[in-house]
């Protein structure tokens, strides 16, 4: 059986090194096109025809997603009634490899005596399209990754980065937050997940909270029964301790001898982990991960215990 494993390896080398090429062609009007956008009081208009058309439908969803809003147009249907969606406070983002495309040339002269200004994204930094636009976003590459060298493989790649390299330039321009990215992607697991806050998940009933008092030997029975693998010591209905499952073994072991005797005050952690409900559950996660633990306590702003969220509750 032949393995093509070779022509995926020479194509994925290929397109990489497409991509590297990118970084010493990046130029001055990298900044000034992200200046256009940051000063555009409408939206970014992405255009392109064929793949690259495909291309800037994916620039345009990503922009919209991160900040920047936008969106795409076919120039095959400008003529036909879409012109005027394209609004004199748009900025127009024109893709084409060659920089020569007839349908995209066709309509830049209009944009340009109404001063919309238009950013190029070409592979040939000499062309019309480069010589029309306000500014020239160069993603040339050398070779297709296609073995027969036709194929839009390398150049596609090219422009897809490229594009996402701006993204990324407007996000850091524009101070995007994750809480940002959340609110534009409510739905999806990522947005659900920065959305979710620990009184969304915590576990509120049937918590084994005892008194510092009791006796270890009962603590013992709360600690199994309440399936946390803890108890949370509360005194005059604040939280006050915790003790783990490993705190008892480790007590077991210790003080075998007087076991019986020993108090949760006498073992338990005095100043464990607290968060208020309004911590987002990624905060928790990270909280779990630098202090190697469980789960964590839900306070309110006097200490009063509202209930736990452990690693299976923020599991979304």
């Amino acid at each position: 059986m032949s393995s093509w494993i070779s022509v995926a390896e020479k194509c994925l080398r290929d397109e990489a090194q497409a991509l590297l090429d990118l970084i010493p062609a990046l130029d001055a009007d990298f900044d000034k096109t992200v200046g256009i956008i940051l000063n555009c009081k409408g939206k970014l208009v992405v255009t392109g025809v064929g793949k690259s058309g495909h291309i800037g439908a994916k620039i345009a969803a990503t922009l919209s997603s991160t900040g920047t809003p936008s969106f795409f147009i076919n120039p095959l249907d400008v003529f036909h009634g879409d012109l005027g969606v394209i609004q004199k406070e748009d900025v127009v983002l024109a893709i084409s490899n060659s920089g020569q495309t007839d349908e995209l040339l066709r309509f830049l002269p209009y944009l340009l005596e109404n001063g919309i200004p238009v950013i190029g994204m070409s592979g040939n930094p000499h062309s019309l399209l480069a010589q029309y636009a306000s500014a020239h976003l160069n993603a040339a590459v050398s070779k297709e990754a296609c073995p027969l060298g036709l194929a839009p493989t390398s150049s596609t790649t090219a422009a897809l980065a490229m594009g996402d390299a701006l993204a990324c330039a407007l996000m850091e321009a524009r101070h995007f937050q994750a809480s940002d990215f959340a609110q534009y992607h409510p739905g999806g697991t990522l947005g659900k997940r920065l959305l979710t806050k620990a009184r969304d998940v915590m576990r509120t009933e049937d918590l084994p909270v005892v008194p510092p008092t009791m006796k270890l030997g009962e603590a013992v029975i709360h600690t199994s029964n309440g399936r946390l693998g803890q108890c949370i010591a509360v005194e005059n209905g604040k939280v006050v301790g915790l003790i783990t499952d490993g705190d008892i073994r480790r007590a077991m072991e210790s003080s075998r001898d007087r076991f019986f005797d020993l108090t949760v005050k006498d073992i338990m952690t005095k100043t464990p982990k607290t968060v208020p409900a309004d911590t987002k559950i990624t905060d928790i996660e990270d909280l779990l991960r630098e202090y190697k633990i469980h789960s964590v306590l839900v306070t309110d702003e006097d200490g009063k215990l509202l209930g736990v969220v452990d690693s299976f509750s923020t599991m979304i």
